[in-house]
């Protein structure tokens, strides 16, 4: 039986780069997405050019019934062995005293309560085993001063949910662990307002260098698999020395 996988925010970005990476690597996918069903479709071409099954849903991962709908639908796959919880936003860079609560607000539904609710479901569904894998961000530990600190914030609790979730789920087999990326060239930093990022910031990357998505979605497939059986609890970082 082939494994089977939860992507959120999988039309794009690092999470599209993770289910061409995951579909060559024999996994069966069900992504979803949010908005942009032309780039979803895309993927899904993708997956099914490997020979692999795949499923698309357009999902609001803050919504706990449209949640289990994605998960109902990845069960048509076979059992789920695998999520990785992806989807992700941002809100305009700037100093905390520009933020506006509804960003904040969105923030922490997207990135924190998608996040729980999206676990809680690979939870309840992994009855054999499996494994999860957060993208957390570099900035949990950077603080995102005079950029985006409540984003810093929610991926701080990201490491938090990861830590506590391998510690849950460990005596059932589940492995839990967490990547962090640092400043990756994707679509996320045009929604922030400055789609150069990565090319301004690359002077302070000690590679000195953004990253590129498939070289997080490289390591998300590492914690995924066989090779990382033993770890757990684990963030690993992905950010060019940041």
């Amino acid at each position: 039986m082939a494994p089977v996988t939860v992507i959120t925010g999988g039309s794009r970005g690092i999470g599209a780069a993770t289910a061409r990476r995951l579909a060559h690597q024999g996994h069966d996918i069900a992504f979803c997405y949010r908005r942009d069903h032309h780039s979803a479709r895309q993927v899904l071409a993708d997956i099914h050019a490997t020979g692999r099954r795949g499923i698309a849903l357009a999902v609001d991962t803050t919504d706990p019934d449209q949640v289990t709908g994605l998960f109902d639908a990845a069960a048509d796959l076979g059992d789920l062995t695998g999520l990785v919880n992806n989807a992700g936003v941002t809100s305009p860079i700037g100093p905390i005293t520009d933020l506006r609560v509804d960003d904040l607000r969105t923030v922490v539904e997207v990135n924190l309560v998608g996040y729980v609710l999206c676990a809680q479901q690979a939870a309840r569904r992994m009855n054999t085993g499996g494994a999860v894998v957060n993208v957390s961000s570099a900035a949990a530990t950077l603080g995102g001063p005079g950029e985006y600190i409540h984003y810093a914030a929610v991926k701080a609790a990201t490491d938090t949910l990861t830590i506590g979730l391998a510690k849950e789920l460990a005596p059932r087999g589940i492995r839990v662990n967490a990547v962090a990326p640092g400043i990756i060239r994707t679509d996320i930093h045009a929604v922030s307002g400055m789609p150069d990022r990565p090319e301004r910031a690359a002077d302070r990357i000690p590679l000195g260098r953004a990253g590129d998505a498939t070289e997080v979605a490289g390591a998300i497939a590492f914690l995924l698999g066989p090779d990382a059986s033993y770890t757990t609890g684990a963030v690993l970082r992905v950010a060019g020395g940041l």
